[in-house]
């Protein structure tokens, strides 16, 4: 893990300092994490958030190029819960927001359009550590309502090692890792994304990286705008 942690920095650094054309990123989130032991998001809801950063593109006029950069990610979920029928009474709703901060890796293919613009698909590992963020709680029973909210906390765990430091069960782990597939039109002045967020990593700090079920790891779709800079 601390080797591809090393090697996805590099490449991010190298392409974007490299590239031909440069870009500022930024869009919506729709996260969510897998509930089911193959991976699905059942009884969860969705939860709004944000993408934003820079990224970099070599080969503009190649139709195969590779793109890294830096993201600032919003993850997460949110659950609501009744006790009756009534949805304006007697419910517990959660959401939890984790920031994190992703180095993408892609590879990208172009099919070319006209004046300069091009369809373009897009598939490669991410690697992602947390941050910051917020875990809020709100409750109403017979009409009175309870609201909190908690700063999310990750364990610090070496990702050089197999065991767990510093893990509880109200702890996430710092480090994420999956995959990104994606697609989108480059018009020259403006990019359009949209990309799935494969987790293959589960984020709770107590469980270990096994193939025994694929639950409790991230589901992002994201779409974007990316405006190039220097008019590339």
């Amino acid at each position: 893990m601390k080797k591809l942690m090393v090697l996805a920095l590099s490449a991010g650094l190298f392409t974007t300092a490299k590239s031909q054309k440069v870009y500022l990123q930024g869009g919506v989130n729709l996260a969510n994490i897998s509930t089911s032991t193959s991976g699905a998001t059942q009884k969860n809801n969705m939860l709004t958030t944000f993408n934003v950063g820079i990224m970099g593109r070599s080969n503009v006029s190649e139709p195969i190029a590779l793109e890294a950069g830096f993201l600032l990610d919003g993850r997460g979920s949110k659950a609501d819960t009744y006790t009756t029928a009534s949805t304006d009474d007697n419910y517990v709703k959660t959401k939890f927001n984790p920031l994190y901060l992703e180095i993408p890796v892609n590879l990208i293919v172009r099919l070319p359009l006209e004046s300069k613009s091009n369809i373009f698909v897009n598939a490669g590992p991410y690697i992602a550590m947390g941050i910051g963020g917020k875990s809020k709680v709100e409750t109403k029973f017979l009409g009175v309502v309870s609201k909190s909210s908690t700063d999310i906390e990750f364990n610090n765990d070496n990702p050089s090692t197999s065991q767990q430091e510093d893990a509880s069960y109200d702890k996430l782990k710092r480090f994420d890792y999956g995959v990104n597939l994606g697609a989108g039109f480059d018009l020259g002045k403006i990019l359009l994304k949209a990309n799935y967020g494969l987790g293959l990593a589960k984020i709770n700090s107590t469980q270990t990286d096994n193939s025994a079920n694929d639950k409790n790891k991230y589901r992002t779709v994201s779409i974007s705008v990316g405006i190039p800079l220097g008019g590339k």
